[in-house]
C-alpha cells in the first residue's frame, strides 16, 4: 500500500543537478519540501541554509555531502530494517496491501487484533512486493512482499502482526472509512448558523468573559428566535492555570484539553448544595468582576481570572456526592498521563512562576518525571488535584452546552474550532516534548493579506513521532474534539498536508513545507467524524495545491468560501458559482466584521502599525478598487438596491445584509452568519502578523453605536433579527 504525500508536482521546475545534490535528497527523503508555487504561482527554491535548519530540528546535524550522504544511508537502512512501518494505513470497503521487507524468497504471515481485544477471523493472504529493487542492508539484500488486509476488516484502531522467519513485529492498522457519511444528509439541504467570538459576549451572569453558561443560552436563543441550527465558535482548547493569560485562542497551552476559564462557578453542580456563607463569598467575587461585563472597550481576563479562580477553589473544596465523586474519577482514568501532564504543568507553573523563554527555568530544566515535579506534586496534593478538577468541570459544562443545543432543536449544535498548534511553553510541549520538532516554528508564506510571511510561534508536531507511536497523541485529540460538539473546523486544514516550518533566528519569509502523511491524519478524522456523527470543515483559505483540494472532496470535507476571497481578476465570483461542499461566511476572524470592512477598517490598521510591503497608497487603492467591485456583484446579481451606494454611510446595513443575501443564493452546504454583523460592530477582532501592537482577540462585544452587546438579549436586537430574516427568506423557510 503506497501512498504518496509529497508534493512531487512542485519539484518538476528543479533541475536535475540541483535534485542530485545530497542536501536535496536528503530533504526530499525525510519530507520536506525544496521548493514550492507561492499564491500568484510564483516559483520558489528553497535556500541551504533553511532546508539546514529545518533537518536539524528532525535530527542532522552535519551537512558536508560526505556526513550527507552518510544521513542518507542510515535513513534508507532504518526503514529497510523494519519488517513493515510502524502506522499502516486501510480503507475500509477495500482490499489494501501492506509492504512488508523480507529476505530474498521469504513470505511473511499476518494476523491482526482488534481494536477491542478479539482476533480478527479472516486468514490474511500473502501479496507480491511493491516492485522495488533489493536494497543492500550491510551485505543481506532485502526485498519485498506483501500482506493483504480484506476489504471487510471494520473501521478501528486495530494491531497487524506480521512475521518473517523468526522475526515478528506489530504495527498499528488505522481501518478508516474512505469519507465522513454525515456530508451526504446535507446534500439536500442548506443549514445556516452564528458564528461568534464565546469570549467576546458576555451575560449579566457572566464574569467578565463569555463563558458556557452564556454558550449554553445563545444556543437555545439562536435556535428558538433566529432558527439557526449551529453556533461557531473560536477555539477553546486549555490556557495558563494563573494570570497573565493569553489572549489568543489559536495559542493554547494544551489542544488536548478545555479552557476552565470559561467555567460558570454556579452551574457547577455542588453549587446548589454550598452553605450559605460560601454562597455569600462566591457572590462576593463576582460581584468585584461583575462590572467587567459592561465595559464596551476591551476584556480583562486576568481580573475575571483572578476571582473565579478563588470561587473555583471554594467550589473544589465542597463535599462531592458518590455519583460525581465516581464520575470525576473516571475522567482521571481515561485521561491518564495526559491530564498528569496538563496538571503538573498548570501546578508548576502556579508555584514556580510563568515560563521564560530566555532563562534557563524549571520548564527547560525539568520534566514531568524530575524529583523535583514529582515533589511538588507531593507539596501540593489539593492544588494539583484542583486542576485536573476543574478541566473535568469545564468539559463537563461544554459537553452540557452541545446537549442543551440539541434539546433545543439544532441539527449541528456546536461548531468547534482546532487551533493549528500550541504554544512553545506550553503544557503540551513540556510534558510531551518527543512529539515536537525544536528550533523550529509554524507559520505561513507571504500572501497577499500578509505581505511579511507570518510566524505563529508554535513548535510543529513532529511527523515521524506521529508515525512511530501510531498517531495516538492526534487520535486523542480529534476524539476529544468531536466528543462535546455537532461539527468541527479544523483551523489551517492544509496542516494535514504540509506545514510552513520557519527555522530559529530566520524571517517567516525563509520557511519551507515539511509534508506530513494526509491520507492519515485524514483517515483518523473520518473515524472520529464517523463515529460521533459530526461534520468536519478545513479551512482551506490561501494557497491550496490541487492535490490537497481533490483529497478534501474525496474526503467529505467541506472547505470554506468566504465572499470577500471568491472573486476571479477583477471582478466577484456569482455566489451561485461556488462549492458546494463548503461553509460559506462574509469574512473570517482574521478580517474585520462586514461595516468595518466597508469602513476600510483593514486599511487604517495596516496603515497605521506599518504592515505593508508596498506603498499605504497603493494597499488603499486596491482595497477602494475591491470595495466597489463587491458592489459592483451585488448590484449586478440583484443583491443590492443600485440606488444604495449612493449614500454608503447611511446604509451600511443594507450593503452589510445585501452580502449575506448573496450568501444565502450560494449552493454552499452551511452558511455562517458573523454575529457582529448582526449587531453592527466594526472593530477588527485580530490583526494577523501583530502581538501587542493591536489588542487582538481583547475585543467585546459592541454595536454600532460603541454599546456593549449581552448574551441575554443579543437575538432580540431588531438589527440581528433582520439578518437573521435575510438568512430565512434566502433559503426559502
Amino acid at each position: 500500500m503506497t501512498r504518496k504525500t509529497s508534493a512531487e508536482g512542485e519539484r518538476r521546475q528543479e533541475s536535475a543537478e540541483r535534485l542530485a545534490r545530497p542536501l536535496i535528497r536528503l530533504a526530499i527523503l525525510v519530507g520536506l519540501g525544496t521548493s514550492y508555487v507561492g499564491q500568484a504561482g510564483d516559483y520558489h527554491e528553497i535556500e541551504d541554509r533553511t532546508l539546514m535548519g529545518i533537518l536539524r530540528a528532525l535530527g542532522f546535524d552535519r551537512f558536508d555531502d560526505e556526513s550527507i550522504e552518510r544521513s542518507i544511508k542510515s535513513v534508507l537502512d532504518s526503514r529497510h530494517s523494519r519488517l513493515l512501518a510502524p502506522t499502516v494505513l486501510h480503507t475500509v470497503g477495500r482490499e489494501d496491501r501492506v509492504v512488508v521487507n523480507t529476505g530474498i524468497l521469504q513470505i511473511p504471515q499476518a494476523s491482526i487484533t482488534l481494536e477491542n481485544g478479539q482476533p480478527y477471523k479472516a486468514s490474511l493472504l500473502p501479496g507480491p512486493g511493491d516492485g522495488s529493487l533489493a536494497y543492500d542492508l550491510d551485505g543481506r539484500f532485502v526485498s519485498t512482499a506483501s500482506i493483504i488486509v480484506p476489504a471487510d476488516l471494520p473501521m478501528g484502531y486495530h494491531t497487524l502482526h506480521v512475521t518473517v522467519g523468526e522475526r515478528t513485529q506489530d504495527a498499528t492498522l488505522i481501518s478508516a472509512p474512505a469519507s465522513f457519511g454525515r456530508v451526504e444528509d446535507l446534500k439536500e439541504s442548506q443549514l445556516w448558523g452564528w458564528a461568534t467570538q464565546l469570549y467576546s459576549i458576555r451575560s449579566r451572569g457572566s464574569w467578565g468573559i463569555g463563558d458556557f453558561e452564556d454558550l449554553r443560552l445563545m444556543l437555545s436563543q439562536a435556535k428558538a428566535k433566529t432558527g439557526a441550527d449551529f453556533l461557531q465558535l473560536n477555539p477553546v482548547h486549555a490556557a495558563e492555570p494563573v494570570p497573565p493569560l493569553t489572549p489568543s485562542p489559536y495559542l493554547p497551552a494544551s489542544r488536548s484539553f478545555v479552557n476552565f476559564c470559561y467555567i460558570r462557578p454556579e452551574a457547577v453542580e455542588e453549587y446548589a448544595s454550598l452553605d450559605e456563607q460560601t454562597r455569600q463569598e462566591i457572590a462576593r467575587l463576582h460581584e468585584s468582576v461583575a462590572g467587567l461585563n459592561e465595559d464596551p472597550k476591551l476584556l480583562n481576563r486576568d481580573a475575571m481570572w483572578g476571582a473565579k479562580m478563588r470561587a473555583l477553589w471554594l467550589l473544589f473544596k465542597a463535599p462531592r456526592s458518590q455519583a460525581r465523586q465516581a464520575g470525576f474519577d473516571r475522567y482521571k482514568a481515561l485521561h491518564g498521563q495526559e491530564l498528569d501532564a496538563y496538571a503538573s504543568w498548570c501546578l508548576c507553573y502556579d508555584k514556580w512562576g510563568s515560563p521564560k523563554p530566555a532563562s534557563m527555568g524549571w520548564e527547560r530544566t525539568m520534566c514531568l518525571e524530575s524529583p523535583e515535579v514529582e515533589g511538588l506534586r507531593r507539596k501540593f496534593p489539593s492544588t494539583y488535584e484542583f486542576y485536573k478538577w476543574m478541566t473535568w468541570v469545564a468539559y463537563e459544562q461544554l459537553e452540557g452546552a452541545q446537549g442543551a443545543a440539541l434539546e433545543s432543536g439544532m441539527k449541528i449544535g456546536i461548531l468547534s474550532d482546532m487551533a493549528v498548534g500550541v504554544h512553545p511553553a506550553g503544557a503540551d510541549v513540556w510534558g510531551h516534548p518527543d512529539r515536537f520538532a525544536r528550533g523550529v516554528s509554524v507559520g505561513a508564506p507571504p500572501d497577499h493579506f500578509n505581505q511579511q510571511g507570518q510566524d505563529w510561534s508554535q513548535p510543529p508536531l513532529n511527523p515521524l513521532s506521529l508515525g512511530e507511536t501510531g498517531y495516538q497523541a492526534y487520535r486523542d485529540l480529534i476524539h476529544g474534539m468531536v466528543s462535546c460538539a455537532g461539527a468541527l473546523r479544523i483551523d489551517h486544514i492544509l496542516g494535514l498536508f504540509r506545514l510552513w516550518w520557519i527555522p530559529q533566528g530566520m524571517g517567516a519569509k525563509e520557511g519551507a513545507y515539511v509534508y506530513y502523511d494526509s491520507e492519515m491524519l485524514l483517515g483518523i478524522l473520518a473515524i472520529e467524524a464517523t463515529r460521533a456523527k459530526a461534520l468536519i470543515v478545513g479551512e482551506d483559505l490561501g494557497v491550496v495545491p490541487d492535490y490537497v483540494a481533490d483529497s478534501l472532496k474525496r474526503h467529505g470535507i467541506l472547505g470554506c468560501c468566504v465572499e470577500w476571497f471568491e472573486r476571479s481578476g477583477d471582478h466577484f465570483n456569482p455566489p451561485s458559482s461556488w462549492r458546494t461542499c463548503a461553509l460559506a461566511s462574509v469574512n473570517t476572524h482574521d478580517m474585520p466584521p462586514a461595516a468595518g470592512y466597508l469602513k476600510y477598517e483593514h486599511v487604517k490598521i495596516r496603515e497605521g502599525l506599518g504592515l505593508l510591503a508596498e506603498s499605504d497608497g497603493q494597499f488603499r487603492a486596491d482595497a477602494v478598487a475591491e470595495h466597489n467591485q463587491m458592489l459592483t456583484m451585488l448590484m449586478d446579481q440583484g443583491f443590492l438596491d443600485p440606488r444604495t451606494p449612493d449614500d454608503e454611510d447611511g446604509n451600511i446595513q443594507q450593503i452589510v445584509e445585501a452580502q449575506y443575501r448573496a450568501l444565502t443564493a450560494s449552493p454552499c452546504m452551511l452558511l455562517a452568519v458573523s454575529l457582529v454583523d448582526g449587531v453592527g460592530e466594526d472593530r477588527a477582532q485580530n490583526q494577523p502578523g501583530t502581538n501587542n501592537e493591536y489588542p487582538n482577540w481583547r475585543i467585546p462585544m459592541a454595536d454600532d453605536h460603541g454599546q456593549v452587546v449581552l448574551a441575554d438579549e443579543v437575538f432580540d436586537r431588531p438589527r440581528v433579527q433582520s439578518l437573521a430574516r435575510v438568512m430565512q427568506e434566502g433559503l426559502g423557510r
